[in-house]
This record gives C-alpha cells, sequence and structure tokens, in this order.
C-alpha cells in the first residue's frame, strides 16, 4: 500500500487514527499497540498477503533469538554463538529472496553450473526489516536492548511508517516513546506536524518527483535498449534521476516521520539536505542517515574501521560500500555504485588527511563553491549505474556524459537537441533548475520546523531566512493549499524508488 495512493490517505490512514483516538479516549491504551500491529499487517500483506507469514515468521524467530542473547547478556554468559545463528539466519533469509539469482548466475559464469535462471519473488521491504532485526539482536549481545512483550517487538519491527523504506530504527529510539505516546493518545500539535509533513512529502513526491521522472526515464530507457545518448540528453536524464531520486526520498522521508508524529512517535531523521554537501563524507551523513549509521556500527567498525592504519581503513571503506552497494539490489550495477562512493570516500579521506593542517581551505568560499560542484558531479555520476538497468545502458549514458557521442551539436543544451520534441527539451532545464534551487538553496523542512524538532537526531542546522513553522492558522493555510495541490495532481500512483530495495 503505497503512501501516495487514494486507499491509503483516505481509507487506511482515517480508520487507523480513528481507531487509535477511540481506544486512547476510552481508557484502552493498552489495546493500541494491537491496534496498531494489526493495521501495519494490513497495510504490508496489502501487497501480497502470502507474504505476511514471511514477515510474522521473521519476527517470532528474531524475537526469541533476542530474548536468549538478551539472557545471556543479564547473566554475564554472553551467548555469542546465539548471535551468530541469528544473525546467520537474517542473512540467509534475505540471501534466499534477493541474492539466489545473482550469485547463481556468478556460479555459472566462473565455475560453468547451470544452475540458469532463478527468479525468487522479493518479498516487500525484506532489506529494511532484516537490518532492522539484526541490529536488535546485535544490541541485545551488547546489553542495550531487550525486549519482554511480543506485541511490542513486533510493532517494533512492522510499524507501518517506517516498515516499507525506512527509517531503520534501533528498538532504545522507539520503545520507550510507545509507553508514553500510546497513554496520551492524540494531541493537536502532534496531528499539526504530522499533516504537515505529510502535505510537504506527498509534494515532493507528486508534482515535483514523478514530473522529473518524465525526463529520467525515456533516456535511461534508450540507453538500456541500445540507443546512443548524446551529450545534452545524457546530462539532461541524469541530472533528472539525480533530483527525482532526492525528492522521491526526501519525500517518503518526510511522509514517514510525518505519520509516526500523528500517533506521538518520533522517528530518527533519515535525510537532511544531502545536495548541500561540500564532500563525499558529509553526502552520506545526510543521505539515508539510518543506513549509513547501520553500516557504520555494524560493518565497519566491527571491520576495524579506522583503528589499524590507513591502509585497512580504506579497505574497510571500500567494503562497506561495496556491499552497502549489494544491498540496495543484486546486480553488478549497484556493486558498481557502491565501489565508485567507495572510491570516492578514500579519496575524501586521504585528501583531508593531507590538508589538515591548511584550515583556511575549510573556510575559503570558493574552495567550498569548488567542493560541492565536485560533490555533486560525482554523485551524479554514480547515480547512472544506480539506475540504469543494465551495465550497457550505464555505459551509454557516461558515454554521453564525456562527449563521446557528441558534443553540445547545434547547442543541444538549450534547444529541441535534448529531446525529440522542442518544448520538451526547454522544459527540462525549467524543471531542473527550479528542483535544483530547492535542493540546494532552499532550507529543509526540519530546520523550518526545528523549533518543534519532529525527528529523532535532527541536525542543529540553523538558517539565515525568517521562515519558521508554526501551529498557527496562517501555516494551516499553506499546509492546505499543499496538500490540495498534491492531491489534484495525483493522477498517477507510482512506487517511491526506494520501495524495491
Amino acid at each position: 500500500m503505497l503512501f501516495n495512493s487514494y486507499i491509503f490517505l483516505f481509507a487506511f490512514l482515517p480508520l487507523t487514527l480513528v481507531g487509535f483516538a477511540v481506544l486512547s479516549r476510552m481508557d484502552h491504551s493498552k489495546w493500541i499497540i494491537p491496534w496498531l500491529l494489526a493495521m501495519s499487517l494490513v497495510f504490508y500483506g496489502w501487497w501480497q498477503p502470502i507474504y505476511l507469514a514471511l514477515l510474522l515468521g521473521s519476527v517470532i524467530a528474531n524475537f526469541l533469538i533476542g530474548a536468549s542473547i538478551a539472557q545471556g547478556a543479564r547473566t554475564g554468559q554472553p551467548r555469542t554463538g546465539v548471535l551468530f545463528f541469528g544473525v546467520a539466519g537474517n542473512l540467509a533469509l534475505i540471501g534466499w529472496f534477493k541474492y539466489l539469482g545473482f550469485f547463481a548466475g556468478i556460479s555459472d559464469a566462473l565455475m560453468g553450473t547451470e544452475f540458469g535462471f532463478v527468479d525468487v519473488a522479493l518479498p516487500l521491504a525484506i532489506s529494511f526489516f532484516t537490518f532492522q532485526q539484526i541490529a536488535y539482536l546485535v544490541d541485545c549481545h551488547r546489553g542495550l536492548a531487550g525486549e519482554p512483550s511480543i506485541l511490542k517487538y513486533a510493532l517494533f519491527v512492522t510499524f507501518f511508517p517506517q516498515l516499507i523504506a525506512g527509517p531503520i530504527v534501533h528498538h532504545s529510539e522507539v520503545m520507550r516513546q510507545y509507553e508514553t505516546a500510546f497513554s496520551r493518545g492524540p494531541s493537536a500539535l502532534n496531528l499539526a506536524i504530522g499533516v504537515t509533513l505529510i502535505a510537504v512529502g506527498l509534494f515532493k513526491k507528486v508534482v515535483i518527483a514523478d514530473n522529473l521522472a518524465l525526463y529520467a526515464t525515456p533516456v535511461f530507457a534508450d540507453a538500456d535498449a541500445g540507443g546512443t545518448i548524446g551529450f545534452a540528453r545524457a546530462w539532461a536524464g541524469t541530472l533528472a534521476y539525480t533530483l527525482q531520486i532526492y525528492f522521491d526520498f526526501s519525500g517518503y522521508s518526510d511522509m514517514a516521520v510525518g505519520l509516526a508524529r500523528l500517533f506521538g512517535i518520533r522517528l530518527p531523521i533519515n535525510f537532511f539536505s544531502p545536495y548541500k554537501a561540500t564532500s563525499i563524507i558529509e553526502f552520506w551523513r545526510r543521505w539515508h542517515i539510518t543506513l549509513s549509521r547501520f553500516l557504520r556500527d555494524y560493518l565497519y567498525i566491527p571491520l576495524g574501521g579506522s583503528r589499524y592504519g590507513s591502509f585497512r581503513r580504506y579497505a574497510n571503506l571500500m567494503m562497506t560500500m561495496l556491499l552497502g552497494g549489494l544491498w540496495h539490489g543484486a546486480g553488478w550495477s549497484f556493486v558498481i555504485w557502491g565501489g565508485l562512493h567507495g572510491v570516492f570516500l578514500i579519496i575524501n579521506h586521504a585528501w583531508q588527511f593531507a590538508t589538515k593542517d591548511f584550515k583556511w581551505l575549510r573556510r575559503n568560499v570558493g574552495v567550498q563553491i569548488v567542493s560541492w560542484a565536485m560533490t555533486i558531479l560525482a554523485v551524479s555520476f554514480a547515480w547512472v549505474f544506480f539506475r540504469a538497468d543494465t551495465f550497457d545502458g550505464a555505459m551509454a549514458v557516461v558515454n554521453g556524459l564525456i562527449g563521446v557521442n557528441d558534443i553540445l551539436p547545434s547547442m543541444g543544451l538549450i534547444s529541441g537537441e535534448v529531446y525529440a520534441d522542442a518544448g520538451t527539451g526547454k522544459r527540462v532545464w525549467r524543471w531542473l533548475l527550479i528542483a535544483g534551487v530547492i535542493a540546494v538553496l532552499c532550507p529543509n523542512i526540519y530546520q523550518i520546523m526545528r523549533r518543534y524538532r519532529p525527528a529523532l537526531g535532527q541536525p542543529n542546522h540553523k538558517t539565515r531566512l525568517p521562515l519558521r513553522w508554526r501551529p498557527t492558522t496562517v501555516w494551516a493555510g499553506i499546509t492546505g493549499l499543499i496538500l490540495v495541490a498534491s492531491l489534484v495532481l495525483l493522477t498517477q500512483v507510482s512506487e517511491f524508488l526506494y520501495f524495491r530495495f
């Protein structure tokens, strides 16, 4: 069930909120967790009910394993073997459904086996709920978690605002909130904050991201089909996708935080203006923040982090990013995307070490502008491999970007040469300009609403613009206009890009 669908916005969400309000008013707050759990399972099972058995089986198994690990941590007898079994089981589950075909193809190519194409349907959100439960088991082993209630644990995993595409939540971040938020019931402030974030997120998805997709999709479709992509069209398509995935994922993240806030829950922030970053290191501190945190805490640091010298540090960075790329999808294009970011991070860390005594570089405006431009170019280039369905398609776009096929024929950057239709060619640059200004120069919604801190772990970045959200009539009107505009333009429901991961 998609956040940007009529069934969700006008049936599922109102029904869930009404049940939440009624149960809290009738002093039946103990039934709120079962109610939200039941509705979260309906939300997940709307696509294919059969995978509810897989989700519930995973939840029950990890709850029992976590209980055993937590008991060992409390008694001073760490159950490392149980932890290993639990993590291995989770990885085996995701490996079977997500990577079986990929590794079967590698085996056929390298070892001469004849597995052929293995087509296993990918259960929705398996990457997200698997990683969240792996983090829970590790935290149990460290003595940082442990949940005696199966219902609370099940809601922790399946809570519908963050189930499908994150954020990846730690047990300690939300469990205590369940006790206080659900006993209080809905509040006017939480509803105002939640609806504002939902409206903004829906606008980003429906009005901006889906319109940018109209210009990105044809370019990559032609490239994957074997077409030749010219210089201007390659850049138009690449930048369109760069901004499409930004507003698509940012929109989802805003809606997830807003939906949780309707029920009094503050989810961790997952997206904070990453295209304002002036380095790849900073980019990954702003993009998919909870995944970056997971990879750092449960992969990079256990591998050794930066504790054993520069070479080991760079090797750990590369391994982390390669696996991070593979997490996004079972294909070589995702591995290449992760590898490119691994290279970018290594170069970034090496540069920081080489210039550590030149602090003026970090304060110089010109240097910062150049650093920002290099970061955007690197990120945009890597997105080509992330977006293309085939390696040949990605290379066709790359060849266009570097001018192998042509260089600005007939000033194609501003003429109809970009697309077959001259009007389309001009419109794409208008959309890129508008979306780029919003992404790079405007404050994000968390800065505008920072006084009310709608999300956990929100950076304290200040904005000089006199734009402050308040629960006032004026802001209610603005939110209403944004919401109405989004609903009017919601003529065709499309998946969020991160749903496929």
